[in-house]
């Protein structure tokens, strides 16, 4: 009897354990200051953010920055080189002195016409200076097509979604390895990342040993966009992605995933809605408002977990 109660609570102790985080709400008194926030980048001393400002219509986008100052974040603002073009996607190098980000931008700054989405970064000497220009990264990693999603390892390898119309597929996961001072010509991941649906949006870890990113509409989905992980294997190659479940993934669109590697927290969108239809009695203007500006309301806003149970391997 002491053995099988013994075998019962490490059976729990392991479903226990292997059970997501409790998914909460980030910056909230910040995000629902704006229509929608579609992805964050955090600088490696965690104390600057820079996310996506969007319109109600997602049409309109801006990069916002805040700074956290004695454990308080500073009012959003316009970062120095956004708001006139549509600029998504940030993402800091390891030192903090570079950030890149995706933009339909002009590569001649005498036009105001925009192009198609480019790869794009800016640096500063020091994380207490301005940010310079913004610079083109330029071929092989941009093209005439558009290119999202810049994430850079600590080998200096450049992963970001590109859609391809001659392999027949959707967006796809490709990476652009550095070698001997130069990047090479980007590649699709293998097909335990991609297929022939939407793979995009993907956090790769900084030593390249797993990432997260989104697949639309899978068979193995719980609905629109949910976030899988995949690791790297002993022979250099992906494992087959997982769903990471629905705690994190609702019916509705999760994306845009960056990890603090150091506390295992997973910071991602969601388009999640929790607002209810049916009411017990006549609302107030009030109360009706309430409803209609509560955080998980269908908009874009963000979210963090801690993920550590996902990371063994």
């Amino acid at each position: 009897m002491k053995l099988l109660l013994f075998f019962f609570s490490l059976c729990f102790f392991s479903l226990s354990q292997a059970q997501p985080s409790k998914v909460v709400p980030f910056l909230d008194s910040i995000v629902t200051q704006f229509p929608n926030v579609r992805d964050l980048a955090m600088s490696p001393n965690k104390d600057e953010v820079v996310f996506s400002a969007q319109s109600f219509m997602g049409d309109v986008s801006a990069l916002m920055y805040i700074k956290k100052e004695e454990n308080n974040w500073s009012s959003p603002q316009i970062i120095s080189f956004s708001g006139q073009f549509f600029d998504i996607e940030p993402y800091f190098s390891s030192d903090g002195l570079t950030l890149y980000f995706a933009s339909n931008r002009p590569i001649n700054t005498s036009s105001s016409t925009v192009k198609d989405f480019d790869i794009w970064l800016v640096t500063r000497k020091t994380i207490h200076e301005q940010w310079s220009k913004p610079v083109n990264l330029g071929a092989p990693i941009n093209s005439d097509l558009d290119e999202f999603y810049p994430v850079i390892t600590q080998s200096k390898n450049l992963y970001f979604t590109l859609d391809k119309p001659e392999l027949k597929q959707k967006d796809n996961i490709y990476v652009s390895t550095f070698n001997n001072g130069t990047y090479t010509t980007p590649e699709p991941l293998s097909n335990a990342i991609n297929s022939d649906g939407y793979e995009f949006n993907a956090y790769v870890a900084p030593d390249e040993s797993f990432l997260i990113y989104t697949k639309y509409n899978a068979s193995d989905g719980f609905g629109s966009g949910d976030l899988y992980i995949s690791h790297k294997q002993k022979n250099g190659g992906w494992s087959t992605a997982k769903n990471m479940g629905n705690t994190i993934n609702s019916d509705k669109m999760e994306y845009c995933p960056f990890l603090d590697t150091d506390s295992k927290t997973l910071y991602f969108t969601s388009k999640r809605n929790g607002t209810s239809a049916k009411f017990d009695s006549q609302l107030s203007t009030e109360a009706l408002l309430k409803t209609f500006y509560s955080y998980d309301n269908g908009l874009s806003r963000l979210y963090k977990t801690n993920i550590e149970q996902f990371l063994a391997h």
